[in-house]
């Protein structure tokens, strides 16, 4: 048997998957080491974090914060510290990687990846911009570069065990569950009065603002529905989401025989991340265990008129070539826009809407043309925010 560590690299590791991975390693820490730590500002909790688990490097993106990382780390000189966005790219290629768990928010994830994936490591997927934007191309090189890509977002993690065991059984459909977020209950005039402090009150997960207030749009689960499609291998239209406001079925499968797998658990993203690690073998994990008895299990068609951010999401699957590359920079734009107060919780859908309509489209885009369409798609939904 090989005693050898898995060495694994954590990108965004302050962030609320990168905090629980750590809270994983710790609880195997026979099994698993932390190789590189990296995140984009916050350098008071990621020295913490180099301080207690003593990885070789760290990167802080943000180049104007090194000299405060720097001092911070003084007394730990066998730990490199660097920075900047192509430190991020040559760190994950680093030789004793085993694995890279990509928990980096946003489209800054997608060249770490992208260079991961060359380097032969395998890829324990949290950031879904990665393949929302680039689906297309991240697949190619993955089968090009014989790199596993394992699913760490709660759902595609279920759908993945579902399919363990399944072989080529043809999927006919795949139930994407979905929470329904802090505003399911409310009618469309409510919505607009809605405040950012009301979105970030998810009910059911504890996540960090920008993927709470895109769950409370429901562009969360338009992204995962991207995901999925290219994850899997499906249609948009082979994918259904189901509001499930309990969050206790993660989602589930359904094959061409009528048979329904799914997975169920509490919510607690440590199982999906545990279960990337560690795949195939299932490992003990402390921690609440799923009561049956205690609450019903509901699940409800999501309402695409309220949640428009869904529809929009659908569409730019149906449009393809970089419609869901200008969806997402767009969204990044207005979801932080609203965190500021400076755009209204159904403005943010409009904004996406007419970007969608003004952005240059492309059928065939590659990597180049998704930089060039990330920078133009922001820079006009900038201009309609601003212009409101």
């Amino acid at each position: 048997m090989n005693n050898k560590k898995k060495q694994i690299a954590i990108l965004g590791s302050t962030g609320s998957i990168g905090t629980q991975a750590l809270q994983v390693i710790q609880e195997h820490s026979d099994l698993y080491e932390v190789y590189c730590l990296t995140a984009n500002n916050k350098v008071e909790l990621l020295a913490q974090q180099a301080h207690q688990f003593k990885p070789a490097a760290i990167v802080i993106a943000n180049e104007q914060r090194y000299d405060e990382l720097k001092q911070l780390m003084s007394d730990m000189p066998d730990v490199k510290v660097y920075a900047g966005s192509q430190a991020l790219d040559e760190i994950v290629e680093a030789d004793p990687i085993d694995m890279v768990l990509t928990a980096m928010v946003g489209f800054a994830g997608l060249s770490p990846t992208i260079h991961a994936i060359k380097a032969r490591k395998a890829i324990a997927l949290a950031n879904k911009e990665t393949l929302v934007v680039a689906g297309e191309l991240i697949l190619q090189l993955a089968q090009e570069y014989h790199t596993p890509i394992l699913p760490v977002d709660s759902e595609h993690s279920a759908i993945f065990q579902s399919l363990v065991g399944e072989d080529n059984n043809p999927i006919e459909k795949i139930l994407l569950t979905a929470s329904g977020g802090p505003f399911r209950l409310k009618s469309l005039d409510e919505l607009a009065t809605v405040t950012k402090a009301d979105a970030l009150r998810h009910p059911t997960w504890d996540m960090g603002a920008k993927i709470t207030i895109d769950s409370a749009t429901m562009m969360n689960k338009g992204f995962e529905v991207i995901e999925a499609k290219w994850l899997f291998g499906v249609g948009a239209s082979q994918i259904q989401v189901l509001v499930h406001p309990q969050s206790i079925v993660h989602s589930a499968v359904q094959f061409h025989d009528g048979a329904v797998k799914a997975q169920l658990g509490v919510p607690d993203m440590r199982l999906p991340i545990q279960y990337a690690f560690s795949f195939p073998n299932r490992l003990p994990l402390s921690g609440e265990r799923l009561d049956l008895f205690t609450q019903p299990l509901e699940f409800f068609e999501p309402d695409l008129k309220k949640f428009r951010c869904l529809a929009l999401a659908f569409e730019a699957i149906l449009r393809g070539g970089n419609m869901p590359c200008i969806v997402n920079a767009a969204n990044e734009i207005v979801n932080r826009g609203f965190l500021e107060d400076r755009c209204g919780f159904l403005q943010m859908s409009d904004i996406i809407a007419e970007t969608m309509q003004r952005c240059t489209f492309s059928a065939s885009p590659d990597y180049d043309t998704y930089i060039q369409t990330d920078a133009e798609a922001r820079r006009i939904a900038s201009n309609l925010m601003n212009n409101l």
